[in-house]
């Protein structure tokens, strides 16, 4: 995905972790979703039909899609009212998918910023399909999530590609480091939600 898409990318997972942490609303976050998500399904159409269509270029360009996609449905659901259940079927296999992108970046390109990104991705769309179609009540711990995700692997990376200085590898090294240590804040916000989930439920009574 280029530059910019990245960069409005997480602009839209910003509003959107806004949203889910009760901060924005719903349907004018929505319309956002729209725009970039237009421009994300047309404008990787237009780039595979230049290209040179090899297989490498269509499946660097196509992985545009499962964003474009993936905010174009959310938007229409949202402005419509309409229940997420098919929307967390896709992002389960988005997940799915992502997590292929993962082992090609670190296999190919040994890549391992790219790696830990696309493991990044491929946990907050299985989050989407654990909230949408398993209906499970974590809004806050994936809008934390999206949050987050939202700067460490969209608008910081972006800009230090627009800034030119992206390639320099203490500021890939510093990228890395703060990837892995998000999944330990992760990890460890999903242990105190699973334990205050516990306590609220209580013992089971006959």
């Amino acid at each position: 995905m280029g530059t910019i898409g990245l960069f409005l990318s997480g602009a839209t997972l910003f509003l959107n972790s806004l949203m889910l942490l009760g901060k924005a609303n719903g349907k004018s976050v929505a319309v956002f979703n729209l725009f970039i998500g237009t421009l994300q399904v047309v404008t990787p159409f237009y780039l595979i039909l230049v290209s040179d269509q090899s297989s490498l270029s269509i499946f660097n360009y196509g992985v545009t899609y499962l964003f474009g996609f993936t905010f174009l449905y959310f938007g229409v659901i949202t402005l419509k009212g309409y229940d997420g259940n098919g929307l967390g079927w896709f992002s389960l296999w988005i997940s799915i998918i992502t997590i292929v992108y993962a082992i090609v970046a670190i296999t190919r390109s040994q890549d391992v910023l790219g790696m830990l990104t696309w493991i990044h991705w491929s946990f907050l769309w299985l989050l989407f399909f654990l909230t949408m179609t398993m209906k499970k009540a974590i809004d806050n711990f994936v809008g934390m999530v999206a949050q987050i995700q939202s700067w460490l692997t969209l608008t910081i990376p972006s800009l230090f590609s627009m800034l030119g200085i992206m390639e320099i590898t203490w500021i890939r090294n510093l990228l890395i480091g703060a990837l892995i240590l998000s999944i330990f804040i992760f990890i460890g916000s999903a242990w105190t939600l699973r334990k205050k989930t516990a306590i609220n439920a209580g013992p089971v009574h006959n």
